[in-house]
């Protein structure tokens, strides 16, 4: 396909979303964001992401109206099938990913770029206190599971060959976001005829 495909990748807490929404605001029209599909309340805070029961999840899943599905922490996620008619159009497409489903969207883009996004373990310890949804050794348990989880992650994807890179995102998020721009037009220039 024509187009790119960042598939950007992070814990919870990482500040995905943010920064998503922060590059999408400052990019130009060849960049587009897909907005993901997911079985939580609309009231739920987060990303801004089309909200749906199990039932139209898996009925939508079945009709073959996602690009990507995957299940993560209790939820269903999907990315509209719109996502293969954007890249066919030419468009750089950024998607809010799993490092659970990464291998499977590897395997299906095999030209995609990875970004995983990470933060220095004692900030993002401190914005998983700030949302109030676990406890301090849950959060403890979760930090060291990310840890693992990413050292390994990341030794499989290298000897894949896949095209990855690491995003700090402790810092002020301009700074985040023009370090994401900057490596995704690096990567399409490079793509150039």
């Amino acid at each position: 396909m024509p187009g790119q495909l960042v598939y950007i990748m992070g814990p919870s807490g990482s500040g995905k979303d943010s920064l998503l929404q922060q590059v999408a605001q400052r990019a130009d029209t060849r960049l587009h964001l897909m907005k993901r599909c997911i079985t939580r309340s609309a009231e739920s805070e987060g990303e801004d992401a089309f909200s749906l029961s199990p039932a139209e999840f898996d009925a939508m899943e079945a009709r073959g109206e996602f690009a990507m599905s995957w299940r993560a922490n209790g939820l269903a996620y999907g990315i509209p099938a719109t996502l293969d008619a954007l890249l066919g159009q030419g468009h750089t497409v950024l998607v809010n990913g799993s490092r659970a489903y990464c291998e499977q969207a590897v395997q299906r883009y095999p030209s995609l770029l990875v970004v995983l996004v990470q933060v220095q373990p004692q900030l993002l310890m401190q914005r998983l206190l700030l949302r109030g949804r676990e406890s301090p050794e849950e959060i403890a348990q979760r930090l060291s599971r990310n840890t693992t989880l990413d050292t390994a992650f990341t030794q499989r994807l290298r000897e894949q060959g896949t095209r990855f890179v690491i995003l700090d995102n402790s810092s002020d998020l301009q700074s985040a976001a023009t370090a994401l721009l900057n490596t995704i037009e690096s990567v399409t220039s490079l793509e150039q005829p």
